[in-house]
């Protein structure tokens, strides 16, 4: 891998609350909660920062989310919207590097290692990122910058929101030692809890265990971790990534049985899928939905169409009927996800970008 790399990572804030109080004044300082109606079993997209002061986060039932906050403004997501002002937020991005990797509508990384704008600072081209982003679209933005992908992703979520936070070889060590594990990359609540019933709690307390010992516990996840924990992240920025699938899964905070609820949960996870989809230009034939129980036992069920899907309701569809073959013994559900596979590229041509023809 190249030395000297200068990778920055950019996180916009609270991206579809942040856009909604944008366009309409009257949210602005209030709990603003992106999602279901709580009254038909929804489930929280996203929610502004005043919201979260109540503890509420995405993923969460917006029941429980209008429980700890009865004053919050519920509204439905408008994807079109969100996918629009991404798209003008790529733009920025791709001024300063054609290697930008979305990692969905609100996050990119950018290899700025060989840009000449801002006199080849990363850091000076990440807070002129930050300021365009906040002059030519009114919203804010996190930043972090650093010489790989990992560090640059811990870094943008250190000084939330609209901070930006640089991490060099002289400090990447310090910080990475005082990192709580669960804010690690990749890292969910089982595989922390599995990680604390083992004695790490933070980034130095992964540095006690040998490379295989770590895969012994975490098979190939061992290895990434064991290389996390000492700076090391040879992965290239990719615009180009080859996806083979493309899924979202949801890791319930209460284990769930009623199949109303599901559903309800997955018409968010299938949301998130499109969006996905679209932000990559790809389509696909075949959908499967994972139900995780509370056994921790897990099972697939799947189904390949003659014709690529379009849109979230043909996704939902399959899903309902997959979910009516699902036996669940009478068991409690923790975790829900959806997959989309046999992808193939989708070119989508807008009005704006049409070739015209005098005859």
């Amino acid at each position: 891998m190249e030395e000297n790399r200068k990778i920055i990572h950019i996180d916009m804030d609270a991206f579809y609350a942040s856009i909604e109080q944008r366009d309409n004044p009257k949210y602005k300082g209030k709990p603003l909660i992106v999602g279901g109606d709580p009254n038909r079993r929804g489930v929280v997209a996203t929610c502004s920062y005043e919201a979260r002061k109540y503890g509420i986060h995405s993923a969460m039932p917006s029941l429980t989310a209008y429980k700890l906050c009865p004053k919050a403004i519920f509204i439905r997501p408008r994807m079109e919207v969100y996918k629009k002002v991404s798209r003008q937020v790529m733009n920025i991005l791709n001024e300063y590097s054609n290697l930008v990797e979305p990692l969905s509508l609100d996050e990119a990384f950018v290899d700025v290692s060989k840009s000449k704008r801002c006199k080849g600072s990363a850091t000076l081209m990440a807070l002129e990122i930050k300021a365009r982003i906040f002059e030519e679209l009114g919203l804010t933005a996190s930043a972090g910058v650093s010489f790989n992908k990992f560090l640059a992703k811990m870094a943008s979520d250190f000084r939330k929101p609209d901070g930006i936070t640089v991490i060099t070889e002289e400090n990447s060590k310090d910080f990475i030692r005082n990192l709580p594990i669960g804010k690690f990359f990749g890292v969910g609540r089982v595989t922390k809890n599995k990680l604390n019933n083992i004695g790490v709690f933070k980034g130095e307390d992964l540095l006690k265990f040998s490379e295989e010992e770590l895969i012994d516990i975490f098979s190939e996840r061992g290895k990434i971790l064991y290389e996390f924990a000492r700076g090391i992240d040879n992965r290239p920025v990719n615009p180009y990534r080859i996806r083979k699938s493309i899924g979202k899964e949801i890791t319930l905070r209460e284990d769930i049985e009623d199949i109303d609820e599901m559903i309800e949960i997955l018409e968010e996870i299938a949301e998130r899928v499109n969006e996905s989809l679209d932000l990559l230009n790809k389509k696909g034939k075949t959908v499967t939905l994972k139900v995780k129980f509370n056994d921790f036992k897990h099972i697939t069920r799947s189904i390949t169409l003659e014709y690529f899907l379009k849109e979230k309701k043909e996704i939902m569809e399959c899903v309902k009927d997959l979910i009516k073959v699902v036996d669940f013994k009478n068991k409690k559900v923790r975790l829900l996800g959806i997959t989309i596979s046999s992808l193939e590229e989708n070119i989508i041509v807008e009005e704006s970008e049409q070739l015209s023809f005098d005859v």
